[in-house]
């Protein structure tokens, strides 16, 4: 049986998910980024990230629709997915989407959250956009020591594009890797 989601704040949109550890019971709803849940967003990327989101990045965030999402676990927000659209050079009917943030706070991962959140921003990637231009390709960076992260998007259909020495120069481990997925294929 699907859990059903029952999310009663009024700036949240919900969606289910089929996704049930045995033995329990729980919602799992993604909501859209409103200015009245902004707060929630920036507390979770301060708890998740060490990297501070400018007033700018937020801004961009109330702007892309269904690629800024938060998770909500048992009506608990417990984690968060930002994307941008970024425009192809030489291409009017071609974007590209990067994936800024996306995390699940650590007593909530390994149930599905991130990859319902991933999985989301992908199928909305693929669809034919009703007015200007499509996603060609969704593409991320990632630290290179962070093996569970490139495990993940490997996973999801990710593969790595170039690594990007010194790419985190405020970070010990300053290299990362640039993951992407083709979603439509340049004419």
């Amino acid at each position: 049986m699907t859990p059903t989601v029952d999310m009663s704040s009024n700036t949240a949109t919900a969606t289910t998910t089929d996704y049930k550890p045995k033995n329990a019971a729980f919602r799992v709803g993604l909501g859209d980024i409103t200015p009245n849940n902004l707060g929630q967003l920036k507390r979770l990327n301060t708890v998740l990230f060490p990297v501070v989101y400018t007033a700018t990045f937020y801004k961009e965030v109330l702007e892309v629709g269904e690629f800024a999402k938060i998770i909500y676990f048992n009506d608990v927000c417990v984690g968060a997915v930002c994307c941008r659209k970024e425009n192809v050079a030489g291409s009017t009917s071609m974007q590209n989407l990067y994936i800024a943030t996306l995390g699940v706070l650590a007593p909530y991962r390994r149930l599905g959250l991130g990859s319902k959140m991933l999985e989301h921003i992908l199928e909305n990637a693929e669809l034919p956009a009703s007015t200007g231009p499509r996603i060609g390709k969704v593409y991320l960076h990632v630290q290179a020591n962070n093996e569970e992260a490139l495990e993940f998007y490997k996973k999801h259909g990710f593969a790595v594009a170039e690594k990007c020495e010194k790419y985190y120069p405020q970070f010990e481990v300053s290299d990362a890797f640039r993951l992407e997925k083709v979603m439509v294929a340049e004419n």
